[in-house]
């Protein structure tokens, strides 16, 4: 007799869930990750107007990190066009997504259609199934609409929220989560990625009262328009003000030094180290693992996929 897999459930968008799903796909677990469709920008963004369809380069990217074909395969499904004038800067995994929408008649279908073509590693569900617009609400009281332009505007947060009131969440995002043995969130652009998820109608909720493991991966860097200044526990603090109630158990932190030349590099985008406060983490109530977690593609910072990974893996059997 096989014992079943633990289930794992992963939310965000934007890079950073790619680059984690490629780590935890070689584990023996079962994956189910919830991706945000919020994003207005680039190829998703004139698709997502012209076809009243919701976001699909989050999907496409996520889609590919789980997948298990040939290099080729995967390069056409992320191939961008460069020329012709209504082709230029769409993704082809992009119309893939959305021709497969058109024929299935559901979007979720779409991406499940297309998970058995890619040989995919587990579920991949948007967070909801419908066209959502995010607008974000500034300290100073101006309203930004839009995932692209909320960054542009360079204006401290307060919060954000989804149009149209009324989204359905995905039914098996919430079966997804009431089985989960772990959730994770992030890493990831935090108001952007990972917050507009917990907006969805139901999915806040049911992780409040998810008795999983809840895990946040915390940005190394800090992010101009999102995430200015910002300590680790500032990160956790604006994610509860979205939600009913705390809901975090652990928070994986990045400690190890980050060479002078890079973060001079970062220093041009106005980005610095994300300090975490240990303290403030613990008196939150956070289980805190701080450990070098990162790992180099050229000048950029990524969360090191394999380690992170595996420090996941190992807290589905720790008490």
């Amino acid at each position: 007799m096989t014992t079943a897999h633990p289930k794992v459930v992963v939310i965000g968008g934007g890079t950073g869930l790619p680059v984690l799903l490629r780590g935890l796909k070689y584990y023996p677990i079962d994956i189910t990750a919830i991706v945000t469709v919020a994003d207005d920008g680039g190829s998703s963004g004139r698709l997502r107007e012209e076809l009243g369809i919701p976001a699909p380069g989050d999907i496409r990217n996520v889609l590919v990190a789980l997948s298990r074909v040939e290099p080729l395969v995967e390069d056409l499904f992320q191939h961008r066009f460069s020329s012709g004038d209504q082709l230029t800067g769409h993704a082809l995994g992009n119309l893939i997504l959305a021709a497969m929408t058109s024929i299935t008649g559901n979007f979720v279908h779409a991406i499940q259609e297309m998970s058995k073509v890619l040989n995919v590693s587990g579920n991949v569900l948007p967070s909801a199934n419908k066209s959502v617009m995010l607008h974000a609400k500034m300290e100073d009281g101006t309203v930004v609409s839009g995932e692209s332009m909320i960054p542009q505007a360079e204006k401290t947060i307060d919060r954000v929220f989804l149009t149209p009131e009324t989204i359905e969440p995905v039914e098996e995002t919430i079966e997804a989560i009431r089985e989960a043995d772990i959730v994770v969130l992030g890493p990831g652009s935090l108001f952007t990625s990972i917050i507009p998820n917990l907006l969805v109608p139901q999915i806040a909720e049911e992780l409040c009262k998810s008795a999983a493991k809840k895990i946040y991966v915390c940005n190394v860097m800090t992010q101009l328009g999102e995430t200015h200044d910002y300590k680790a526990s500032d990160h956790v603090l604006a994610m509860y003000k979205h939600v009913p109630s705390p809901f975090l158990n652990t928070i994986i932190v990045h400690n190890g030094e980050i060479p002078k030349e890079i973060q001079t590099k970062y220093k041009e985008e106005k980005a610095i180290p994300v300090d975490y406060d240990r303290r403030t983490l613990e008196k939150l109530g956070l289980h805190v693992i701080a450990d070098d977690f990162i790992q180099y593609d050229g000048d950029v910072i990524r969360h090191n996929t394999r380690k992170v990974a595996q420090t996941i893996f190992s807290l589905l059997h720790q008490e």
